[in-house]
């Protein structure tokens, strides 16, 4: 079952007047058609088995031959920089196990000047290779990899990093009726952009918190509410082999989110506020990022 779909949302934008679409903003469009073609997709799902955090990594993976189809969008702000990235992920069960996917963003950017179109498209996947069942409980542990490739279209300011980036990680999750927890650490490579620039490497250090306060049976909407902490510490860049003294340092965030489900589909928000940060030379730091996806089990 793939996306077979997209011909049908096509046929019923069509039919809408195009005066609302000409009215409509280029990434709210975006989100909109995103958010149509999942619908579709939608409809086909299977029940939603696992939570993973917002803006972490857990341990979930799918069961053999499931497809799980992920509609979000991530914003957020940066001195005078902002960006929006609504995207289309599919993750494939390999095993009951061993997952892979694709993800596939587009990008909108402001500053100095505007630019949007594709952003660079990921692979990743991830090997549960430890999972313990209890009365009530589940604790599994999986080991998790990503590909960032440099796809991302031109113009200024850029898309993406021009660069190919890759990503190795592991993450422990605990769930039952009532209580969650979570734990994450990942390090990412950067590779080398065509002006010669590598960004610093960065290590991603998580702990969540989730607490269900009504558990509820399977025909019933479910939330569990999320308590993120999120540190990233990159190392400087470097130019040709040069360091640049503006660049890399640590920043912390507390992240406030929301895990909401109903059989088959769910949705996840949450906001990253930042907290403490180190920063090296002179360098906006991050005022905030929030984002919400929308995912179905096929």
């Amino acid at each position: 079952m793939g996306f077979s779909g997209s011909g049908a949302l096509n046929g019923a934008t069509e039919k809408l007047p195009h005066s609302i679409f000409a009215m409509t903003p280029a990434p709210a469009r975006h989100i909109v058609q995103i958010w149509q073609l999942t619908l579709l997709l939608g409809l086909f799902a299977r029940p939603v088995s696992a939570h993973d955090p917002v803006f972490a990594p857990g341990p979930h993976v799918l069961f053999k031959d499931g497809v799980e189809i992920a509609a979000g969008v991530t914003t957020g702000e940066q001195g005078v920089y902002r960006s929006t990235e609504p995207s289309l992920e599919l993750t494939y069960g390999l095993t009951g196990d061993w997952a892979a996917g694709l993800e596939l963003p587009y990008a909108y950017k402001n500053g100095t000047g505007s630019n949007d179109g594709p952003g660079d498209a990921r692979l990743f996947t991830k090997y549960r290779f430890w999972r313990k069942d209890s009365l009530g409980v589940q604790q599994s542990a999986a080991v998790l990899g990503k590909i960032k490739l440099d796809t991302s279209a031109g113009g200024d300011p850029s898309l993406g990093s021009g660069s190919t980036d890759g990503l190795l990680g592991v993450a422990y999750g605990y769930e039952s009726r009532k209580w969650y927890r979570w734990a994450s650490v990942r390090y990412r490579v950067n590779g080398e952009n065509g002006s010669g620039l590598r960004r610093g490497n960065k290590l991603l250090v998580d702990i969540v918190g989730g607490i269900r306060f009504k558990p509820t049976a399977y025909d019933k909407p479910d939330t569990v509410w999320l308590l993120e902490l999120n540190s990233e510490y990159a190392a400087r860049s470097e130019v040709d082999g040069h360091t640049l003294k503006d660049s890399g340092g640590t920043e912390w965030f507390i992240s406030p989110g929301v895990f909401w489900t109903l059989r088959n589909f769910a949705i996840k928000a949450g906001v990253q506020i930042p907290f403490a940060a180190s920063l090296n030379g002179y360098q906006n730091e991050t005022d905030y990022r929030a984002r919400v996806i929308f995912e179905w089990h096929l």
